[in-house]
């Protein structure tokens, strides 16, 4: 990461389309073993890991929380949902289309990411072309 005040969304976007592509890979595998007898569902949380590091500086605009992330690396916490809790006899808790579904949001939350990405290095270029 680069230690600059101009990257600091940059690098909180980068973080989150890392956990979104994670989160992906980790659905996959969910639907691919939807018929393991015993497995359980795994799923990431990014949206709760970024939540307490922003958390942490309460009482400041989100610029001063976004650049107080400065050199962190906030990743996911991957956690296994209901562990002990199946409604099937196999003890296997995935649920294919409810896999479906959180695939489909984490897709659409994955292009935002980039979209914002894009826009933000957009605006860079902009900046480096147009100096004041």
């Amino acid at each position: 990461m680069i230690n600059s005040g101009v990257f600091d969304y940059i690098d909180v976007l980068h973080s989150t389309a890392d956990a979104a592509w994670k989160r992906n890979d980790i659905i996959a595998n969910n639907l691919a073993n939807a018929t393991t007898p015993g497995y359980k569902r795994e799923d990431l949380d990014f949206e709760g890991e970024l939540a307490r590091a922003l958390g942490n500086s309460k009482y400041r605009s989100l610029d001063a929380k976004v650049a107080s992330l400065r050199g962190q690396k906030i990743t996911g916490r991957s956690y296994y949902d209901s562990a002990n809790y199946s409604y099937r006899l196999d003890r296997n808790n995935v649920d294919p289309e409810q896999e479906n579904v959180e695939l489909a949001s984490n897709q659409l939350k994955y292009q935002g990411v980039i979209t914002s990405l894009t826009s933000q290095f957009q605006n860079l270029q902009t900046a480096m072309k147009n100096p004041s």
